[in-house]
């Protein structure tokens, strides 16, 4: 019951943030010019950015099985596969993208992969996938380059903001991973804690198993510590994956005929948009994403084109995502959860 409730508020919660964005974006605009120019546009640089969105799921479920095998352990590469569409499916309408791990680790486990083994692998994941936003974000605001604070200035305030968050928050994981006896300490005690309030033999029970699995959560961090170069390949692979739903703007720009800005550049700019917004509790950054995009291509693209690039930006990089990552997650469901009950 207490689940249905908590999916139903995250259902009227996303339904809210989609009405909002939309109002925000059409209110003071003409549809039938924006439509005219969209009709305009080439469409066969969408193609490619749909193929883009596909490459960055799928370059989640090579570090999955990677990690995986570097655990000694065998899974399923399709399954990866539909852990990565589960993981984005969920992500893209949780606030701050906080339902993408745990569905990832229930498919996982289902498929009797061990949970604490799990758990780290997606650690590992989310840490490399901020800390590749985190290097942007300190690149850009060390060197300053000027054509792109340029554009960011009106949005640089979001920008630190999401620094800082994604700072707390990448630091806070890599505490988890390179402290894991400090992590087992404070798990252990509030387990007690919990265990005083809550005197059940069943509580009593999970203590054991509890201990057990964070000593196997340990080795693997232990593991993690003393292979650097696996983790090396987990951030080079990372920062294409973010690279490829990034590149995205700079197609979508192209297929309008907007060319004043080089690949570089643009990959810059919204790399900076997916820093600002990455933290923030709304599903895939909703309202806040169209906003930045833009303040920040205003100048760029022109008050006539603007819109209409940004409805085709966040029409593949996120709202195409999400409808892939979907089909997705039912097939996933069917084959995992259902496979296995038949």
């Amino acid at each position: 019951m207490k689940n249905k409730k908590k999916t139903l508020i995250n259902i009227i919660f996303l339904v809210i943030c989609f009405c909002a964005t939309m109002y925000y974006v059409f209110h003071d605009q003409d549809f039938s010019d924006i439509m005219i120019y969209m009709k305009e546009a080439d469409s066969r640089y969408w193609i490619v950015g749909v193929v883009l969105v596909i490459a960055f799921i799928l370059s989640e479920s090579v570090i999955i099985y990677y990690l995986m095998r570097s655990l000694s352990q065998k899974p399923n590469m399709n399954h990866c596969f539909l852990y990565s569409f589960v993981g984005f499916f969920f992500s893209l309408v949780t606030p701050s993208a906080s339902g993408g791990q745990p569905a990832q680790i229930l498919f996982m486990k289902k498929d009797k992969l061990p949970i604490h083994l799990s758990t780290m692998v997606l650690l590992i994941v989310t840490i490399t996938y901020k800390l590749v936003l985190v290097l942007f974000g300190l690149v850009i605001m060390i060197l300053r380059p000027p054509v792109e604070m340029q554009f960011l200035k009106p949005a640089m305030p979001w920008v630190y903001l999401g620094v800082a968050l994604n700072v707390v928050c990448v630091g806070g994981m890599l505490a988890l991973v390179f402290c894991p006896e400090m992590t087992k300490r404070m798990v252990m005690a509030i387990f007690r804690w919990v265990k005083k309030i809550c005197k059940s033999p069943k509580v009593d029970a999970l203590e054991g198993k509890l201990d057990h699995a964070m000593d196997g959560y340990h080795e693997a961090s232990l593991y993690f510590q003393t292979h650097k170069g696996v983790m090396l390949n987990v951030l080079l692979i990372t920062i294409v994956q973010r690279c490829c739903l990034f590149y995205i703007t700079y197609l979508v720009l192209l297929s309008f005929g907007i060319d004043q800005l080089g690949m570089v550049d643009v990959v810059v700019l919204q790399a900076m948009i997916s820093l600002a917004v990455d933290m923030l509790p709304l599903p895939g950054g909703m309202g806040i994403s169209e906003h930045l995009f833009q303040i920040i291509f205003l100048p760029i693209c022109g008050a006539l084109l603007t819109t209409p690039a940004m409805i085709v930006s966040r029409g593949i990089s996120y709202y195409t995502q999400l409808i892939i990552s979907a089909v997705f997650t039912a097939i996933a469901y069917l084959m995992i959860f259902r496979g296995k009950e038949e």
